[in-house]
């Protein structure tokens, strides 16, 4: 495992980076939603529950620097949405199958940011004990959706589960390479991702697309915003769920505009085919969507609209 100070200096320079790449924090910044916000859906024999990790703060200018500033801000004016950043809520998925509890990604912890890194308390406050769970499932490794795997001590929060993430994606991230193949502010995510690994490399289990994972759940490549980006598809009941992470990252902006390239992708043009693919399966197949930083507990379901799409919230 990787030592405390690692740990730390991990934690402290992420902050550092993403203030130096624009990416100021907002420390004053409070959460809109119910401290455990729990979202619940049934579908079959599979209960889905969403749990809250808190909030980040995007500066706008550093998502969309592509997009003419004019139309952003008069769109972002028309859906209600501030014009200087965005605010996103981070959902923590569990989906509870008979005897086995899964949780799709883990927050980040404490040393990402200060809106951010509340999972375990809210996992408590909704009575559900990181002991209990059975697997850990990574859409990608990101600090918001992997810095929670460990404690301040640099010990596994779920100590009793079996972990599994894409073998494309750990891949990247564990390359002797991998900081040279990101831009600076980003290069503490690489520094993040390495030393979490260390603590997960003697029992975790590689994904690829098309494989079952649990029952149901087929796993679906979903590459663009990372470079193995995964999604889970769960199938049951003549319906289906996209635990979706970050493919769509917005309920306005991924559904009305998914040609917009953003950075917070790796691969922003593989990013923008992959939102119009997945959107237009998800409204085809009348598909319920899952998102990591979605609205309403991050539930709803996808609906073709003037030219577009629109995120329908509810179960």
């Amino acid at each position: 495992m990787a030592s405390l100070s690692v740990y730390e200096a991990s934690g402290r320079s992420s902050r550092r980076g993403f203030l130096a790449g624009g990416l100021a924090l907002a420390a004053s910044a409070v959460l809109t939603r119910p401290a455990h916000a729990v979202g619940r859906v049934s579908m079959g024999d599979s209960e889905f529950i969403t749990v809250s990790d808190g909030t980040l703060t995007l500066p706008m200018g550093f998502l969309f620097p592509d997009v003419p500033k004019d139309e952003l801000q008069s769109f972002l004016v028309a859906q209600n949405m501030p014009t200087d950043a965005l605010h996103p809520d981070c959902n923590v998925t569990l989906l509870r199958q008979k005897e086995r509890l899964a949780i799709f990604d883990v927050g980040s912890g404490a040393n990402f940011m200060p809106s951010a890194g509340t999972l375990i308390d809210n996992l408590a406050a909704a009575d559900i004990d990181p002991g209990s769970v059975t697997d850990v499932v990574f859409t990608h490794a990101h600090p918001d959706h992997l810095w929670g795997v460990t404690d301040d001590l640099d010990e596994l929060v779920f100590a009793n589960a079996r972990y599994h993430i894409g073998q494309a994606e750990w891949d990247f991230w564990s390359s002797p390479n991998a900081l040279q193949t990101v831009s600076a502010d980003r290069q503490t995510f690489v520094v993040g991702a390495q030393n979490r690994f260390a603590a997960l490399k003697d029992r975790i289990a590689f994904l690829k697309p098309g494989q079952e994972i649990l029952s149901g759940v087929e796993v679906i490549d979903t590459a663009g915003h990372t470079p193995g980006h995964l999604s889970f598809m769960v199938h049951g009941s003549g319906d289906q769920t996209l635990i979706a992470g970050d493919a769509l990252s917005n309920t306005a902006i991924s559904f009305r505009h998914p040609e917009w390239r953003t950075q917070s992708d790796h691969d922003p043009e593989r990013g923008v085919a992959m939102r119009r693919q997945l959107l237009a399966r998800l409204a085809g197949d009348k598909a319920r969507i899952i998102g990591y930083h979605f609205d309403h507990e991050g539930i709803g379901r996808v609906e073709q609209r003037e030219g577009a799409y629109a995120f329908v919230p509810g179960a």
